[in-house]
């Protein structure tokens, strides 16, 4: 394994401030820091001890082989991809959704 690998965990346990995985026999964490680009109030709202999850590589601790791994920087390739393909938030969509609406609502009077 390397560091930018993306490698496929178990989530093991899940503590304040971040998940305890397995990848393989090799124990990792992924911080609290690493989990959203948005606040985390509480960790287990995005995971369950049993789930298994994709996650990057970060870093890889030498004396204990331990790894730091990223939830979050695979989210964000994700929805880079779809952009990169053409597709579109509906965040982005809504004010022309409304104004859509507004418009045919005007209309019908």
């Amino acid at each position: 394994m390397n560091i930018e690998d993306i490698v496929r965990a178990t989530v093991t346990g899940i503590v304040e401030y971040g998940v305890f995985v397995k990848v393989g026999d090799v124990d990792g964490l992924i911080h609290i820091s690493e989990i959203s680009e948005k606040y985390v109030k509480d960790v287990s709202d995005f995971f369950r001890v049993g789930d298994m999850i994709d996650a990057k590589i970060i870093d890889i601790d030498p004396d204990t082989n331990r790894l730091k791994l990223s939830y979050k920087q695979i989210k964000r390739k994700s929805i880079n991809r779809f952009y990169s393909i053409g597709f579109t938030s509906l965040e982005e969509k809504l004010p022309e959704w409304i104004e859509f609406k507004l418009k045919e609502l005007k209309r019908r009077g």
